[in-house]
């Protein structure tokens, strides 16, 4: 009786240590692991890990349109646009309906002077969400930059309209 309840652990450890090894040596964290770490380490304010988690994903799934989202983002804070727009292009490259990734990259070219891309692209987030009061108040934004007073008051009237406290 001794012995069969000491062959018993014995089996159970054995078993144990197989599934310990062989949870060390497969595991491989998904694109989803680093995208999740990369937002947590941009919270907070740890751009420079940001980045690199958000490279990681890219590197495991380079269809990964949420990790380029989430780095054109942390890119655009760190201050460089070309690398934002061009993260925000390729999320868009992948899924062309892929919500905020032409809102964001409007607000880039904005940033850099082209406004006429930045209304195309305010443009194509709105024909996709016509709900979307952010979309509206970017491109009057823009749009008053450009001189076109009448479209920026239309465009800020409708963004009122969907959110009666946006521009404020």
């Amino acid at each position: 009786m001794h012995i069969g309840w000491i062959r018993g652990l014995v089996f159970i450890l054995l078993l144990l240590a197989v599934i310990f090894i062989w949870g060390a040596i497969f595991h491989h964290p998904s694109s989803a692991y680093f995208d999740n770490s990369g937002f947590a380490k941009g919270q907070k304010g740890d751009t420079d890990g940001a980045l690199a988690d958000y490279n990681r994903a890219i590197e495991l799934n380079s269809r990964d349109t949420l990790a380029y989202l989430n780095r054109g983002v942390t890119r655009d804070n760190k201050g460089d646009l070309d690398g934002a727009i061009a993260d925000y292009s390729r999320a868009l490259e992948l899924d062309p309906k892929y919500p905020f990734a032409n809102r964001f990259r409007g607000v880039d070219k904005g940033k850099k002077g082209d406004l006429d891309g930045a209304i195309a692209d305010f443009n194509r987030a709105i024909e996709l969400n016509p709900k979307d009061a952010i979309a509206y108040l970017n491109r009057s934004i823009a749009r008053a930059k450009k001189g076109d007073q009448p479209g920026a008051a239309a465009d800020l009237a409708a963004a009122r309209q969907l959110d009666p406290g946006i521009g404020k």
